[in-house]
């Protein structure tokens, strides 16, 4: 049976321009076929048995050519397979989307196009440009700048210096000097802006703006390379004023989140929206305790306890699940006062439909402690379902007072493999000793101890290159304990007030 093949276009860089339904077919996708240009981070969004390929080209250097290309899309179909061929922009626009649509459709395979948003409109907004405007622009024309001898002929050069609209060169930027020359030969007024996009839309996009007559020498002064768009026109003057996006507070900054892949996706989200680059590394995985029949007796006795205190978003993702395992629901915890630790812990909570009953003004456990103490009586019975490595002061400062039952739900482990689309251990190190960390986070000591079991102890110099942020003073004091450099603590155990310590005023 022959599969499907789907061309989508994956937007100028930004994750999140990606279309709703282009999003939908990669998380069906049996195979991905992306390009260069397209942002890896898309992969994730894939099961774990998809097959991903790359097949990106660079000017004159093509890991697959076009046409092996072509046969590998109709090949991977015709084994009954979900195709996604990922490509950089929209498939339509100069991204040969057209012919590679011909050839399934000669071939009899089935095939969709899903549009993406195009680089020479999306990615001149990100620039402050808008491809329009009325006071200058009521026009736009976008050209492919991939020009071969005798190019002259091929474009009406005389057209394009006599319009008034803007005029967008896609993939020119080798041959910039033949097109500003071309258009000051045919007419076009030597003072006519232009700007030169490059990585647009992402977090190291940059802008070199200059006239028709000196913007080549500006481009070999500041070493331009690929990829890179031409703007030529009145609208590159607007940049002055619409450039919101490296005004944004993490503009140009690579931010690494070592948090579990399941609980980065908050704190990495947060990082792009603010413009930094969040590089996902995971340093540890939760895994539930199986088959664990000291939490499935307490469940069916809940009615002994009067208190149930979660220490981590971890501990109640774990007990709901074991309690809907059971056939019950929040409703068998009503006669219980429900006491968490940190923001995280309390939203975790929110979320199953429950309000918590107490929480501390710090993020810790001697604070939860103090917190319950004034309240709790020799007739009291704690439940608290926490980590198997929780540390041992709140049992004890509580036992003081009531009975408590800690019950370990969960452990945490060292990840054991790198996953599409993140980056290695040896990897991470280079990046660091190149300096082109700027900020580590890290939201336990957990992450410290197994990001450092990573990278190796002889490896540990190598986080002084990067500025540490931690989440808390449990998390600041096991940092130290590595000789290790905090630039800033978290004034709250939250992601907003991580997120604060990167804001530079």
């Amino acid at each position: 049976m022959t599969g499907k093949v789907y061309l989508i276009g994956a937007g100028p860089g930004d994750y999140k321009l990606l279309t709703l339904k282009g999003k939908e077919c990669l998380e069906e996708a049996d195979v991905i076929i992306y390009d260069r240009l397209a942002n890896e981070d898309y992969l994730r969004i894939s099961s774990s048995t998809c097959e991903c390929i790359n097949v990106g080209k660079a000017s004159s250097n093509h890991t697959m050519p076009q046409d092996k290309i072509n046969e590998l899309l109709a090949a991977k179909a015709k084994e009954g397979k979900v195709v996604v061929r990922l490509k950089g922009g929209d498939p339509y626009v100069f991204g040969r989307g057209g012919e590679e649509g011909e050839y399934l459709f000669d071939r009899g395979i089935p095939f969709e196009v899903i549009p993406g948003v195009t680089s020479a409109i999306g990615g001149l907004c990100y620039a402050g440009i808008p491809i329009t405007h009325r006071e200058c622009a009521s026009s736009f024309h976008v050209i492919t700048g991939h020009l071969k001898d005798g190019s002259k002929d091929e474009i009406n050069w005389e057209a394009l210096a006599s319009l008034k609209g803007t005029l967008v060169f896609l993939m020119g930027i080798s041959n910039l000097k033949k097109i500003t020359e071309n258009l000051l030969g045919a007419g076009k007024v030597k003072e006519t802006p232009v700007g030169l996009v490059s990585w647009a839309t992402r977090y190291n996009q940059s802008v070199v703006i200059g006239t028709l007559e000196n913007i080549y020498e500006k481009a070999l002064e500041k070493g331009i390379k690929p990829p890179t768009m031409i703007v030529i026109g009145e609208v590159v003057n607007l940049r002055e004023k619409l450039n919101f996006f490296e005004e944004k507070p993490l503009f140009g900054k690579q931010i690494v989140v070592t948090r579990t892949r399941k609980q980065s996706s908050q704190l990495m989200e947060m990082i792009n929206d603010l413009g930094g680059r969040a590089i996902e590394f995971p340093t540890i995985e939760i895994t539930p305790i199986k088959e664990n029949t000291r939490l499935k007796v307490a469940i069916e006795h809940l009615k002994q306890y009067t208190y149930l205190v979660f220490t981590s978003p971890n501990a109640v993702e774990v007990f709901f699940e074991a309690l809907e395992a059971s056939g019950k629901d929040a409703r068998v915890l009503a006669h219980l006062k429900i006491a968490v630790i940190g923001e995280a812990t309390k939203k975790a909570l929110k979320q199953k439909g429950i309000v918590a009953d107490r929480m501390p003004t710090k993020a810790v456990a001697e604070s939860l402690a103090d917190c319950l103490k004034k309240e709790l009586t020799n007739k009291d019975y704690i439940l608290l379902p926490d980590s198997a490595i929780a540390r041992e002061g709140l049992v004890s400062s509580l036992e003081a007072v009531c009975k408590v039952d800690e019950i370990p739900l969960y452990t945490t482990v060292p990840v054991r493999n790198v996953a599409k689309g993140e980056m290695s251990s040896k990897e991470l190190v280079e990046r660091l000793i190149a300096d082109e960390i700027d900020y580590m986070t890290f939201t336990s000591s957990s992450t410290v101890h197994h990001l450092i079991g990573r990278i190796g102890q002889e490896h540990i110099a190598a986080l002084a290159h990067a500025k540490l942020i931690s989440i808390g003073e449990i998390t600041t004091h096991t940092l130290k304990t590595y000789g290790l450099e905090v630039y800033k603590e978290a004034k709250k155990a939250t992601m907003t007030d991580l997120v604060d310590c990167m804001e530079e005023k």
